[in-house]
């Protein structure tokens, strides 16, 4: 049992899989300084010492529910974590993804700031009159522009200061410190140490589009430097599909598809530039992690990833392969200087939008948060 007077906040993550464990230390560290403590509970995956660590929380507890239990009604997560809340003095909630914000307003009586991480959350009209029921204690928050202003156009009636940004931030330092250098992240890879490589990393899925990917790549060997190679890092279904497409444009000889490589943002600078091809990325967190590296960015003129990357690196129209081979033989011309100029200006965006000390500044400025300082 917590002291009543004591500043607390609830943090209800579905679960730790994925980017999901940095996300819950990015919100986390948001409290930093701010007089509040942090629960973070995870609905799902067992409990694991090293995933509390990783959250930057005070105190964290898993509810250790299996996917198929948190579907339905969700009773039992919802009387769970009534208890937890009954035991503590929370003054708000932040929930990610529906799910969780679903029984964090049904297990407790808390205001919730419901986060998403995709597009489409609220397309169900199911889900819209559920957040018009608890609008009062419901604001929203999109991980970018794009993502806020489809859930604006879904909750058509909400008044715009309900659905905010905040944009993921990484944690530009660590990140940093943990890069391996680029001969030996290309040893580690298996990729020529003297090729110019063009990275792309992400599940392959449609959703990713490695398939424009590809075309622009082979589009673009023409003007490319001699021995230019495309590395794929990821698994998924479509990976028999993309290989026969490489081998159908001829530049099997040129395609490296490397699968699923753990911790794969430690590798960026093995890559001379590093494209992403999404359909519609809802923000984007492997720009950040290719812009902490200093490697040149080009992605998808769509979603979140224009906002990560427009001024600062190449973008390109969905699935046009031609644009993305012209940004492919641009990148390939930067000299040393250019290069560098390049990296500066990413890192400065980082800094400036990106990371956790920007984007904490931010968080406490938005009219729902204040609202709810003001009440505590």
């Amino acid at each position: 049992m917590t002291s009543r007077s004591e500043l607390r906040v609830l943090q209800f993550c579905h679960g730790y899989d994925g980017p999901f464990l940095d996300c819950a230390r990015q919100y986390a560290n948001l409290f930093q300084g701010s007089g509040y403590k942090v629960t973070t509970v995870f609905l799902t995956g067992a409990a694991d010492a090293q995933v509390a660590a990783g959250c930057a929380s005070d105190e964290v507890l898993f509810l250790e529910f299996s996917s198929k239990a948190v579907r339905g009604l969700k009773l039992g997560a919802i009387a769970a974590l009534r208890k937890i809340a009954a035991q503590r003095n929370f003054s708000f909630c932040i929930a990610h993804r529906f799910k969780p914000i679903y029984v964090a307003l049904l297990g407790t009586g808390l205001p919730v700031i419901g986060v998403h991480h995709a597009f489409g959350d609220y397309e169900r009209k199911g889900r819209r009159l559920f957040a018009n029921l608890f609008r009062k204690r419901l604001s929203l928050l999109g991980v970018s522009d794009a993502v806020r202003d489809d859930m604006r156009h879904c909750l058509a009636q909400w008044p715009a200061e309900r659905i905010q940004t905040l944009y993921n931030r990484i944690d530009v330092e660590a990140l940093q410190a943990s890069l391996v250098p680029r001969d030996e992240a290309r040893r580690a890879l298996g990729l020529d140490e003297q090729a110019w490589v063009v990275g792309n990393v992400g599940r392959l899925h449609p959703d990713k589009d490695q398939a424009t990917l590809l075309r622009g790549f082979a589009e673009a060997l023409p003007g490319l430097p001699a021995g230019a190679r495309l590395a794929i890092l990821g698994k998924g279904r479509l990976e028999a599909k993309l290989k026969a497409q490489a081998v159908e444009l001829g530049i099997a000889g040129h395609v490296d598809f490397l699968g699923q490589v753990v911790d794969a943002r430690r590798y960026f600078q093995a890559f001379d530039v590093f494209a992403l091809s999404s359909d519609h990325e809802p923000f984007g967190m492997v720009l950040l992690e290719a812009m902490v590296a200093g490697v040149p960015v080009l992605a998808t003129a769509c979603g979140g990833a224009r906002e990560v990357v427009e001024g600062v690196g190449v973008l390109f129209a969905l699935r046009d392969a031609a644009q993305l081979a012209q940004g492919l033989q641009h990148m390939a011309g930067l000299d040393a200087q250019q290069r560098a100029a390049c990296a500066q200006h990413m890192l400065l965006r980082l800094r400036q939008r990106f990371s956790d000390q920007a984007v904490r500044e931010a968080f406490w400025q938005l009219p729902h948060v204040r609202a709810l300082v003001a009440e505590a």
